[in-house]
């Protein structure tokens, strides 16, 4: 079983920056796309930021030129910096990966980590 553990969620002040992290529980695997979600309060919820293998990378428009999601393929690990947040960013953020376990492709979840920005 493979797992996503999300770590950096917290409270901040309007303008602040945040960094949030995601390790897959093993090592060895093939992962092609990972990415950050977000879900607030009465929300759908919406990728914010992804990275292929190749490193290419897309980002929603509300957090272009403020967020920064990066990869150490070595360490099946994913980052997302946030700088200049806003109160709209308040949401718990989930990693999600798309992994190849035994074969097979699927799609796995971080437990989610809350990010809330107010003064």
């Amino acid at each position: 079983q493979v797992q996503l553990v999300e770590s950096g969620g917290g409270l901040v002040q309007p303008g602040g920056s945040l960094r949030l992290s995601c390790a897959a529980s093993r090592s060895s695997l093939s992962i092609s796309v990972m990415g950050w979600y977000r879900q607030a309060p009465g929300t759908q919820r919406e990728l914010v930021a992804s990275i292929t293998s190749g490193g290419s990378t897309n980002y929603v428009d509300s957090v272009k030129g403020r967020f920064t999601i990066s990869r150490v393929i070595a360490n099946n690990t994913v980052y997302l910096q946030m700088n200049s947040l806003k109160p709209d960013d308040t949401a718990v953020y989930y990693c999600n990966a798309r992994i190849r376990v035994v074969g097979e492709w699927g799609d796995y979840w971080g437990q989610g980590t809350q990010v809330t920005v107010s003064s």
